[in-house]
């Protein structure tokens, strides 16, 4: 919810759009939430409603009425999941490429949340959220492989600690363009949003985490590389980063790589492979192994 808000504006932000300058008075509101406020005509500048694209004048005044944006949730749908392991506390499930993690803007159902609320029976934990329940992290809608999902908020907790402190294992496999000069090292290069793409990450020192990745390869192609991936952190698109930051991006990764995208992969050739953790109740690690999907072995034995 935004809370309705009125300011005169100041000669700092002279010439700047209005939805800039609401989300700079308010830190706590995101921009595309103001857009859409904008567009519901729910700002007026001297007592007149304006487009998004308005550019301010100091002085003007802006009154922005009290907004609750809509309540959704998600919904149990009897989906298919190829669970590796489960208990009490919390299961790991082993994601096809093409399946979103959780609810958002376009995917509102067929989503491996809305699969987990009928496997689990609404069993799952509630920090992230009636659209998140139960997600502890998560890989991109076209990068397979494993996740763990709490159905608890104890194990919630226990699970995102080891993810933070590192001591929570994540490994992948990829295929890459390109031959890498050393044939296992670490890319140590902080990750934020794109400032000319907000759709994109980048490695950036401006509003950006650190970000490590480790990698090794395993074969090489004629113009491709097999590589595994250790993750020690955890950002947005992070192996897709920082590959495309050393010169050798995901095959297929129709953000990322190159225009001339591998279309039969469908999106990135990116397997999340190996998860390990301390269990939450017992402290049993816990190590759990995914082979590679026929997609990703179909390419593969293609290339080499």
């Amino acid at each position: 919810m935004i809370d309705a808000i009125i300011f005169v504006v100041d000669e700092k932000y002279e010439g700047q759009r209005i939805d800039k300058v609401i989300s700079e008075v308010r830190t706590d509101v995101s921009r595309s939430f103001i857009q859409k406020i904008l567009e519901q005509e729910k700002v007026l500048v001297n007592s007149k409603t304006i487009n998004k694209s308005y550019k301010v004048k100091a002085g003007d005044k802006v009154v922005v009425s009290s907004v609750k944006p809509q309540e959704l949730e998600a919904v149990a749908q009897n989906i298919p999941l190829d669970i590796r392991y489960e208990d009490n506390c919390l299961l790991v499930v082993n994601k096809p490429k093409g399946m979103v993690v959780h609810p958002a803007t376009g995917n509102f159902d067929s989503t491996l949340v809305n699969a987990l609320l009928y496997h689990c029976k609404g069993t799952l934990s509630g920090i992230n959220g009636v659209l998140r329940p139960g997600i502890v992290h998560r890989i991109d809608k076209n990068t397979s492989g494993l996740l763990v999902v709490a159905k608890n908020d104890l194990s919630h907790i226990s699970l995102s600690e080891q993810i933070s402190s590192h001591s929570f294992s994540r490994e992948y496999y990829s295929v890459v363009y390109g031959h890498l000069k050393e044939h296992k090292g670490t890319i140590n290069a902080p990750i934020g949003r794109n400032p000319n793409n907000r759709l994109q990450m980048c490695v950036t020192t401006k509003n950006s985490k650190n970000a490590v990745t480790h990698y090794e390869v395993l074969e090489e192609y004629d113009k491709f590389s097999f590589i595994k991936l250790k993750l020690e952190t955890g950002r947005t698109h992070q192996i897709r980063v920082h590959m495309k930051h050393i010169g050798h991006p995901v095959a297929g990764d129709d953000v990322y790589g190159p225009k001339n995208v591998i279309k039969e992969l469908n999106g990135q050739c990116l397997h999340a492979g190996l998860i390990g953790f301390r269990h939450p109740v017992s402290n049993e690690y816990i190590e759990i192994v995914s082979e590679l999907p026929d997609y990703f072995q179909s390419f593969l034995n293609r290339i080499k």
